[in-house]
């Protein structure tokens, strides 16, 4: 089977988790036998945990799991489920007598759908992921093409909020991989961005703000912009686009730092803002190492943001409809 999905790379696993209730869910990668790892923040508004371990100046140089979640801070959670599954397995970092699994979370916030209009929240209930939803994505996970659109954290991801968030389009989890000389690189994004979803290829506007909430009219939040129109003002971290970027090359913990540097220009490539106050961009980047090949980082830089680029497109194009109460967040396709 031709896989084009962040399993492509060998040695790592991917489960979602998704809670129809909500909607909203998690999305699991997992590496047990260790990964390097780094992280780089770009948004004002991030929800993450253990993003300071990966600092390339600092100990702990492999990981074990890393979560994408909804439910904003409360999704954090999910990674406590994680680690419980990893320990069961017996994977993480021997410290004395246990194991002790390094992963790292970052959120989007999805509250917008699962507090605020679904009917669990009519009956009083409050869905966001946990603990054990993270530990039912371990379960699921498997080195299968990820299944994307509305699944995991991109369950109730909705994208181009800058008139409202019930004039915004469905988002999701979309994921992309290229193979060149022999080294694979990989992306899987969840897009719940605050700007609107470009095509990079071709220039086009492909979903994001509308000029109406029961309008499938774009309003081209840049455009409206540089004319100077009045756009409504997010609330801030109320947007955020989270991804992980793989490889099967070998890294140093600096040079997966750097990598995930410059797979944030994939988001600029395709969302437009990108990287604003009110978002909390965050890309994690992992080397396996399973391919025994050492890092080219100028290949490498150049595919990191190619298919990150390529994840969000996937993302949008495999996105569904969402109707939840009153409220209508539509795909970019009927």
């Amino acid at each position: 089977m031709n896989n084009n999905t962040l399993t492509a790379v060998q040695g790592i696993k991917v489960g979602h988790h998704t809670d129809k209730r909500g909607p909203t869910g998690c999305t699991v990668v997992l590496t047990p036998f260790g990964s390097v790892a780094g992280v780089d923040v770009r948004g004002a508004a991030p929800g993450t945990r253990e993003t300071d371990l990966l600092h390339p100046s600092n100990t702990v140089q492999h990981i074990h799991g890393l979560v994408l979640s909804g439910g904003s801070a409360f999704g954090l959670d999910a990674a406590s489920g994680v680690m419980r599954w990893l320990e069961e397995q017996g994977h993480g970092l021997p410290v004395g007598p246990v194991c002790v699994p390094i992963v790292p979370a970052a959120v989007v916030f999805d509250l917008w759908v699962d507090d605020f209009e679904s009917a669990a929240y009519q009956r009083g209930e409050r869905v966001r992921p946990d603990a054990q939803a993270g530990y039912q994505a371990c379960l699921a996970a498997s080195s299968a093409p990820v299944p994307q659109g509305n699944l995991g954290a991109g369950a109730g991801a909705t994208i181009g909020k800058m008139n409202g968030p019930h004039c915004a389009m469905k988002g999701g989890v979309g994921s992309a991989a290229l193979t060149v000389n022999g080294i694979t690189v990989a992306a899987l994004i969840v897009c719940n961005a605050l700007g609107d979803v470009i095509d990079p290829r071709t220039g086009q506007l492909l979903a994001g703000a509308r000029i109406a909430p029961n309008s499938r009219e774009l309003l081209d939040i840049r455009q409206a912009q540089l004319t100077g129109q009045v756009i409504t003002s997010p609330k801030a971290g109320s947007n955020t686009t989270i991804g992980v970027i793989a490889t099967d090359a070998v890294l140093t913990k600096p040079q997966a730092h750097r990598l995930a540097q410059v797979a944030h220009d994939g988001l600029a490539r395709s969302i437009c803002p990108v990287h604003t106050p009110m978002d909390g961009d965050t890309l994690f980047a992992l080397g396996t190492g399973t391919s025994g090949q050492t890092a080219d980082m100028m290949l490498l830089s150049t595919l990191a943001a190619e298919v990150t680029a390529m994840a969000v497109v996937n993302a949008i194009k495999a996105a569904q409809e969402l109707r939840v109460g009153n409220h209508w967040w539509p795909a970019m396709t009927p």
